[in-house]
């Protein structure tokens, strides 16, 4: 039997119990894949990241699901690197490079009113149509059809990892969403393995741009993600081709996780006409546990 320590940051607030959870292990370096999955599954939270020796980049980070690895995690990226840098664990850099299977990525640390934030560059975007049906994906997250905005593209989004980004007329209809997430693979033939992101330009916060919510594929283990970056950065490259007139550059605040208490915000720059996408936010330490291995 072995003891790991888990620290539980929650990432994209600096309040405890906002924003987004995520599970940070410090010492995994002599960890199998297995028991990286196993450890994932044993926190519960969307995300656990474990920090890795890197021969491409100053740290390579991999993170799981409990249910599988995926390639780029926001949240958790921010939880790892907030844990590292607070902790002294990264020195006085102000920059570094992140190894992740969505390739290396650089990130770079700032003081903003007293608190610490970390701006992550993540993959080109890619985008893939969605051919379905919008009844039957409007259902599947207990909508109804006209509650999907058919002005703007329902399509597949990535910036690291897939997710389907569904235009939503409305605000009120976030508070209607009762995501069937075992049925995702029968609507989202292209990517059965796909999360689904509804999104609006209405928001609560008179600051943020857009709000949104977060269904996780059904292989992840999980229902709901809080608060996602890796979607907040898709969407802020959908915005620049869809919606903001393919503006060069643009800034841009998130706010998602209201609806389930753990509101939470992330700041999107999209520059290089599109191309190049980056997310900022922040996080704060909620406590730490060992979990048996």
């Amino acid at each position: 039997m072995q003891n790991i320590k888990v620290y539980h940051y929650d990432a994209f607030s600096s309040i405890t119990n906002k924003g987004n959870p995520a599970g940070v292990v410090l010492d995994g370096g002599a960890l199998s894949e297995e028991q990286m999955q196993d450890i994932a599954a044993k926190v519960g939270f969307n995300e656990t990241a474990f920090p890795l020796k890197s021969n491409l980049a100053d740290l390579k980070i991999r993170y799981f699901t409990p249910g599988h690895e995926i390639n780029l995690c926001g949240h958790g990226t921010m939880a790892l690197l907030y844990a590292m840098k607070t902790k002294g664990l990264l020195g006085d850099a102000s920059e570094l490079t992140i190894e992740t299977k969505a390739g290396i990525l650089p990130v770079r640390f700032t003081e903003e009113s007293g608190g610490l934030y970390m701006t992550m560059r993540q993959a080109s975007p890619q985008f893939q149509p969605f051919n379905g049906s919008l009844e039957d994906l409007a259902r599947l997250i207990g909508l109804e059809p006209g509650d999907i905005d058919q002005t703007l593209p329902t399509m597949y989004g990535s910036t690291g990892t897939w997710t389907l980004l569904v235009p939503i007329a409305s605000l009120d209809a976030f508070t209607r969403m009762v995501p069937d997430n075992k049925r995702f693979p029968e609507v989202l033939k292209e990517m059965p393995r796909s999360s689904v992101h509804p999104f609006c330009q209405q928001t609560y916060d008179p600051e943020a741009h857009m709000h949104a919510r977060h269904f996780s594929s059904p292989f992840s283990g999980t229902t709901e993600d809080p608060v996602t970056g890796t979607a907040s950065g898709v969407m802020g490259a959908y915005y620049s081709r869809y919606i903001g007139g393919q503006a060069p550059s643009l800034e841009l605040l998130i706010e998602q996780g209201l609806e389930i208490g753990r509101d939470g915000r992330v700041r999107v720059s999209v520059s290089d006409n599109g191309n190049t996408i980056e997310v900022t936010g922040n996080a704060v330490y909620v406590n730490e546990f060992d979990v048996m291995l």
